[in-house]
């Protein structure tokens, strides 16, 4: 089914053509799996999101990540080729299709011994997980993230990175809840209230970029982040 969120831009489209069109291809295997993932219409994050999740990893250079979205694999195997020969990457999926063909692309890159899949729900997952991670990205139902944001704090080391992709809801996400339709209005909120607590945290610090649907990355500035009840 179409997503009509993936095809709204959020930016003038002819700024958004440049950037994916006019910037560098992502190298061998990984690129053509990107081109062939657009071609299908497999939603991946889009290319000038991936152009700026390379960079950023190769100028933070973790060691631990942790992903909660893992789809065809197409992110996870992109953050695993931009780190270090020690670097690991752990991701997660529920989907039985999606955790089929990420492995099949896990293989086909030669990354098996880099990503670790677990299969299942994040929301049970995450707690048995110990971390810490220098870096986290969460590209999952957006309903989610408020929920997840917890563990993903407690997983975190203190000065690491937590990434948010889609967080503009196809740049419907300052409406008024009555012009959002009726099936998308409880994502509409729950992104709403992510995104005013991780705002105005004092403890976290956060830069939103207009890449893709909006991403936004978080900075954990105390080892213990305490969220208030209803946050």
């Amino acid at each position: 089914m179409r997503n009509e969120m993936m095809h709204r831009p959020v930016i003038k489209e002819e700024l958004l053509d440049f950037m994916r069109t006019q910037q560098k291809k992502l190298p061998g295997e990984l690129g053509l799996l990107e081109e062939e993932a657009h071609e299908a219409g497999v939603p991946v994050i889009p290319h000038e999101t991936a152009l700026f999740l390379k960079f950023f990893l190769g100028q933070m250079k973790p060691e631990n990540i942790l992903e909660i979205g893992a789809a065809i694999g197409f992110s996870s195997s992109l953050m695993a080729t931009s780190i270090s020969e020690s670097g690991h990457v752990t991701t997660i999926d529920r989907f039985d299709v999606m955790i089929e063909k990420a492995k099949k692309n896990y293989e086909r890159l030669g990354l098996t011994d880099k990503v670790t899949l677990l299969e299942g729900q994040a929301a049970e997952i995450l707690p048995t997980l110990t971390g810490p991670y220098d870096f986290i990205f969460m590209d999952s139902a957006k309903s989610k993230y408020i929920e997840f944001l917890p563990e993903c704090l407690r997983l975190l080391r203190k000065g690491g990175v937590l990434m948010v992709d889609d967080i503009f809801q196809g740049g419907t996400i300052l409406l008024p809840d009555e012009e959002i339709p009726r099936g998308k209005r409880a994502i509409h909120r729950k992104l709403n209230e992510f995104l005013k607590v991780v705002m105005n945290h004092p403890e976290l610090t956060s830069s939103i970029l207009p890449l893709g649907d909006g991403v936004i990355l978080i900075t954990k500035e105390a080892d213990d982040i305490f969220l208030a009840k209803g946050e």
